[in-house]
């Protein structure tokens, strides 16, 4: 077996039967071509099915005096998943990744801002120009709902609910949840329906797509990334924030105001409830209040 060929072979994998999103895949790709290119390098000839756990130990040690111990924690995490398809696959009997530990990085706490932070950049778009109505319209829907940046640029109309008070969201592997929407987002939206989005030349393909750039097609990640960023300079703004940074306020500012965990999980989409538990660590008050309402003996 040749590495182009396992690594296609997984990459289908990923795709149909994980339904992995394109970042996902092209995330997990990365980290077997940098282990090709490792071996490419060195004139090291071997097989994915005959490499050893030596010789991916001396990857990832070249690898380590370039990279900090999170690049190095996802590195070996991606291979590892790799090895484990050609289990799956019956190529290989063993995982060389198996032995190899990844290094202790801790829980990295998201960014997030406050309820007046988020007002201050939002009343900084100007909306004196056509994307000002756009770019409100999308940022309230991020804080709002606590969507994924990739979740908001696929938003379609045809995912409004707005009588029923919810929008449809495709989250991670394409599964779909419905998230509240509150009566202040629903505003905006409509008036980026009514007064902007109805004038532009929509391309074909792009009818029902909700958000939508000057040419009439679909924005992506890296434009809400530089509208955030833009925003961010435009009122002086210390902190490094990105369109999850929104999503993160959104579920912070919840749980401040004594929203249960589940319901959180359900709107953000996560699989796991551990993975929502984040924002306990993030706002430790709100544990102090908990004990401090509830416990028999306070």
């Amino acid at each position: 077996m040749k590495w182009k060929n396992a690594l296609k072979d997984f990459q289908l994998y990923l795709k149909i039967e994980r339904g992995l999103s394109k970042n996902s895949i092209d995330n997990y790709s990365l980290d077997i071509s940098k282990l090709m290119a490792h071996l490419e390098q060195h004139d090291i000839n071997i097989s994915p099915i005959a490499i050893t756990t030596e010789t991916i130990q001396q990857f990832i040690y070249e690898t380590a005096k370039t990279v900090n111990a999170r690049s190095q924690s996802r590195l070996i995490s991606g291979l590892r998943s790799f090895f484990s398809y050609l289990i799956f696959e019956d190529y290989r009997k063993d995982n060389p990744l198996e032995l190899i530990e990844s290094p202790k990085i801790g829980r990295k706490l998201p960014d997030t801002l406050s309820e007046a932070e988020i007002d201050t950049i939002i009343k900084a778009i100007d909306l004196s120009k056509p994307e000002g109505e756009r770019n409100r319209a999308m940022l309230e829907t991020l804080y709002g709902c606590g969507l994924r940046v990739s979740e908001l640029i696929n938003l379609k109309i045809s995912d409004l609910y707005f009588d029923e008070g919810f929008i449809k969201v495709t989250g991670k592997g394409d599964k779909e949840r419905f998230v509240p929407i509150i009566d202040i987002t629903k505003k905006y939206i409509n008036i980026y329906r009514n007064s902007i989005r109805v004038h532009l030349n929509i391309k074909p393909g792009h009818e029902d797509t909700l958000f939508l750039n000057r040419r009439g097609k679909q924005l992506t990640r890296a434009m809400i990334f530089t509208i955030i960023k833009q925003l961010a300079v435009k009122i002086g703004l210390e902190k490094s924030i990105s369109p999850h940074t929104f999503r993160h306020s959104f579920a912070t500012h919840l749980l401040q105001n004594n929203a249960d965990l589940r319901s959180i999980q359900l709107m953000l989409g996560h699989e796991s409830i551990t993975t929502t538990e984040i924002y306990v660590h993030l706002d430790k008050s709100h544990l102090s209040k908990v004990i401090e309402k509830y416990h028999p003996r306070k």
